[in-house]
């Protein structure tokens, strides 16, 4: 009886490809870093009391991102089904064994797809770094997962409306990585600077706008700019799922796209102060990676060479927002600059794969597309990635914001962490009075590359 059992699992497990199944295996264990170390960065952006407290989130969502990969993730996000979910089918990892998907085991497939879950959810969670309380972050994660990642995985790879019906080009997750995670995290800070229930009826808690500050740790961020860019390689590189040219296709495009960016954004920084900065490395590498997510496996080197240019000098012009008297008065708090990163580099991303993307590059790995607007002369393809970006961007952000809302009614879960000023008891009118008489430099001192020397205490 125990070998009728077991049989069928390993006759599936012989019919999978052992040199692709260990080519992914090895990208999972590499890309799994990426989570905690986005983490890492966060606590190297905030003020030194709070570097744990902005780490801890990341590790919640690995803890809590795999029980609900397992339980109903996975099968909402692949599973047969609709246009915007799929089925049960494998609800609780029911038959995901060693079937194979591709050349590769069904549970390893499944394995790889949590990393990408669990990074989206690292990156998305920042927006409650220094002014979020960590025991919402737990429930926000398990129902952000069921309800916004999930569907906007189904719809773009698992067959559902965006990647099936019409037709998307995202290789690595332009949308259901960039683009959502940017909106969850603006809607996780709009949230905090006005909440609507019990947050608001707090006496304890005020939505207070964070001074700009220098990072807390240089190091940290040097430690996860090593780190996160040495394991998208793999990230973009494994999401062939098989040992082709088109994985070394994805790896080198994705290292120089991150290159070019960091150097772009650094040498602006160095013509504007005369310093070299490890703040303007990482973004810039960062700018570059999110740009080539999703064309990663759909454009040649030349190509993505300008891409990292064009994307770190977008993302450090997005990144002056927060540094406006603007921002400030509106309560605008973008910590992890998640925003001007993921979701304005990530709508850009998604909009610029459809008007450079390269059937003859996408055919490296035995994929058929009709290429983008440039080479291929597909003008279609690039109103299918506006839609793509608008829909993904839509569907996060009023969805993330409805959830957090949602946890905030409930007694205990406030989201909005203690004023410890407050608490000590500073009065009201003096805090206002404080916020209001901030001196600020001239607007034009509000740039990303001088953001490390202004501090607003």
């Amino acid at each position: 009886m125990p070998d009728m059992a077991v049989s069928p699992v390993l006759a599936a497990w012989e019919a999978c490809d052992k040199t692709d199944t260990l080519f992914v295996l090895i990208c999972t264990v590499i890309c799994w870093t990426i989570v905690p170390t986005v983490g890492i960065a966060y606590s190297g952006y905030t003020w030194k009391r709070n570097a744990l407290h902005a780490a801890m989130p990341s590790i919640l969502t690995i803890a809590t991102c795999s029980i609900q990969w397992f339980i109903v993730g996975y099968t909402l996000a692949y599973g047969e089904g609709g246009l915007f979910f799929g089925s049960l089918k494998h609800f609780f990892h029911k038959g995901v064994l060693s079937e194979p998907v591709g050349t590769i085991p069904a549970i390893l497939f499944s394995e790889f797809q949590l990393i990408f879950q669990a990074t989206v959810c690292a990156i998305a969670v920042g927006g409650f770094c220094e002014r979020g309380r960590l025991l919402p972050v737990i429930p926000f994660i398990f129902l952000w997962g069921t309800f916004i990642y999930c569907p906007l995985a189904h719809m773009v790879w698992g067959g559902g409306l965006l990647g099936e019906e019409l037709g998307v080009l995202d290789f690595a997750g332009g949308t259901p990585v960039h683009v959502c995670s940017g909106a969850t995290a603006t809607a996780i800070s709009i949230y905090l600077s006005y909440p609507l229930f019990r947050s608001k009826k707090s006496d304890i808690r005020t939505p207070t706008h964070i001074r700009i500050h220098r990072p807390g740790n240089s190091f940290f961020q040097l430690l996860s700019l090593i780190i996160i860019w040495g394991s998208w390689l793999a990230f973009d590189a494994g999401t062939t799922l098989s040992l082709n040219f088109q994985s070394v296709m994805a790896l080198c495009v994705t290292n120089l796209c991150a290159a070019s960016g960091a150097l772009t954004w650094n040498l602006f920084t160095f013509y504007e102060t005369g310093k070299w900065s490890i703040d303007s490395t990482f973004m810039g590498a960062i700018s570059g990676l999110v740009m080539i997510t999703p064309s990663a496996g759909f454009i040649d080197m030349p190509t993505a060479f300008f891409f990292g240019i064009f994307g770190a000098t977008l993302c450090r012009q997005a990144l002056r927002i927060k540094f406006t008297k603007f921002a400030h008065h509106w309560r605008w708090v973008d910590n992890g600059d998640t925003f001007a990163t993921h979701c304005i580099g990530g709508v850009a991303a998604t909009i610029m794969t459809g008007l450079f993307a390269k059937k003859e590059v996408a055919a490296y790995g035995g994929v058929e597309v009709a290429g983008g607007v440039f080479f291929d002369g597909n003008i279609r393809q690039l109103w299918v990635q506006i839609v793509e970006a608008i829909i993904g961007f839509t569907w996060a952000f009023c969805g993330s914001y409805i959830i957090i809302a949602l946890i905030d009614c409930v007694p205990g879960f406030e989201v909005l962490a203690v004023d410890k000023h407050i608490s000590q008891g500073l009065d009201m009118n003096e805090v206002e009075e404080f916020l209001g008489n901030l001196e600020y430099p001239d607007e034009a001192d509000y740039t990303p590359t001088n953001k490390g020397n202004i501090s607003l205490e």
